[in-house]
């Protein structure tokens, strides 16, 4: 058992398992996170209220000990409940059944768990306590409190799980460039509230469903909390021709905007206007770097190294990811954490680049594919063809949310495919007219088989 000390800052949801991850390797931890204790303070918002945890953040969570105590907290849903302006809903499910769904959670009462649960094993957290400079050659970082007040600490080893924002990688970038580039995606988003009803199951819509109004070039969705409200983030143009967020700077314009373009939704948001005019429009971009780590002093792991957009709902579950591969790295490595830290980004980079790109197609499907005769198409064949030849054939979206194949071979994987079912199609949007066989025969031709899959 080593008592090497790691150094972590970020007590978020990446931060808090990876740290119980560490301590229970044997590993002396100890997290400085700048804002206060949410278990005392009460928890502070960061981009969304609730959260998809899907099979990979599920596995971590298993590692971790903690999957039952999350899944009790949670909201099942079985897919996306598409409500297009005029016509009926209808729910497009995630998987073949119920045993793969996502589940929506909260991210204060998973931060909350996750630090109970860091602190049980060992961990030493210090809230309160922000990042101010990071001297890598010394090893010794300096920390700021709300009041100003500084505090230096010995830090051979740091890691930065301090999200989006993060003041290590700020030092790190400063000290040695890490190849930094961040795209904005143009489009921001704001977060709206259905209050319970009133009535047996406390849900004024359907619970076990991510709903989703798409409009072409923007869309809302809506996700279940266990008591009974939704959260909803109306996702839109930051800049530009109406509608964007520049066009509807109040509650006035919106409400009129979603009179039309929302009629069914409006009417479940009693209290807009404060919502709307009460809630900041947060922005969206994807980090890239080239390097994640530097030596084997500094490693940035979750958003800090790869932060993505969330149509994917893969964030939380690719840094959950990132925790248990980096946790058995350490440990096997001993004191060796170079070569952890490259072995690290070796891994995770190819597969944080690949559902990066696929969180920005998840968008664009989101809002508009979902609605479309010729996705329906190809959805529906290769609906027909996992069931035929399940050894051959599986949608990306499960290849990523229900099993552990890497997020590059889901991308890859997923290309390939997507161009076997555009071939089959041959432009109709007819299912009928693909002979099924002749389409399974075709499908063995040109695809290997798929890796054994993994599944909880």
């Amino acid at each position: 058992m080593t008592q090497q000390t790691i150094t972590l800052i970020g007590g978020g949801l990446v931060g808090a398992l990876l740290a119980q991850l560490l301590a229970k390797r044997g590993f002396k931890v100890e997290v400085f996170e700048k804002r206060a204790d949410p278990r005392l303070a009460g928890f502070i918002g960061g981009r969304s209220i609730n959260l998809a945890l899907a099979e990979r953040g599920l596995q971590a969570l298993r590692t971790a000990g903690l999957a039952g105590d999350v899944l009790q907290r949670a909201v099942m849903m079985r897919g996306r409940m598409v409500h297009p302006v005029s016509g009926t809903s209808g729910l497009q499910r995630y998987g073949v059944d119920d045993s793969e769904v996502i589940w929506s959670v909260s991210r204060g009462g998973l931060n909350m768990l996750l630090l109970d649960a860091a602190e049980a094993a060992g961990v030493t957290f210090h809230f309160g306590q922000g990042l101010a400079t990071a001297d890598l050659d010394a090893r010794n970082i300096t920390l700021i409190d709300d009041n100003g007040t500084q505090r230096q600490h010995d830090a051979s080893v740091l890691i930065g799980a301090d999200g989006a924002g993060s003041a290590l990688r700020a030092a790190m970038n400063e000290y040695q460039p890490l190849g930094q580039r961040v795209e904005p995606l143009g489009h921001g988003y704001k977060e709206l509230e259905i209050p319970p009803a009133t009535g047996a199951d406390h849900f004024a819509i359907e619970p076990h469903a991510l709903h989703i109004w798409p409009r072409g070039g923007y869309m809302c969705i809506a996700l279940p909390n266990t008591e009974g409200s939704f959260t909803v983030t109306l996702f839109l143009p930051a800049h530009g021709p109406h509608p964007s967020f520049d066009t509807l700077p109040d509650a006035t314009a919106a409400s009129a905007f979603f009179r039309q373009d929302f009629p069914d939704l409006l009417p479940l948001i009693p209290d807009f206007a404060a919502d709307y005019d009460g809630h900041p429009v947060g922005s969206l971009s994807t980090l890239y770097l080239d390097r994640w780590h530097i030596d084997g002093r500094a490693l940035l792991i979750g958003d800090a190294a790869h932060a993505i957009v969330p149509f994917h709902g893969q964030g939380m579950n690719c840094g959950f990811e990132d925790t248990v591969v980096l946790a058995d790295l350490l440990a096997e490595s001993g004191s060796d954490t170079a070569d952890a830290f490259a072995e690290f980004q070796r891994i995770r980079k190819p597969n944080a680049d690949a559902i990066a790109a696929m969180a920005l197609e998840n968008y664009i499907e989101m809002r508009d594919s979902v609605a479309d005769p010729r996705y329906l198409a190809k959805r529906e064949l290769g609906a027909r063809l996992a069931e035929r030849a399940p050894q051959h054939f599986m949608a990306r979206y499960r290849m990523v949310t229900f099993t552990h194949l890497p997020y590059a071979y889901a991308f890859e994987r997923g290309r390939a495919q997507d161009v076997l079912l555009e071939q089959l199609l041959r432009g109709s949007t007819n299912v009928e007219e693909v002979p099924l066989d002749a389409a399974v025969a075709t499908l063995h031709a040109t695809l290997p088989p798929l890796p054994p899959l993994r599944h909880g």
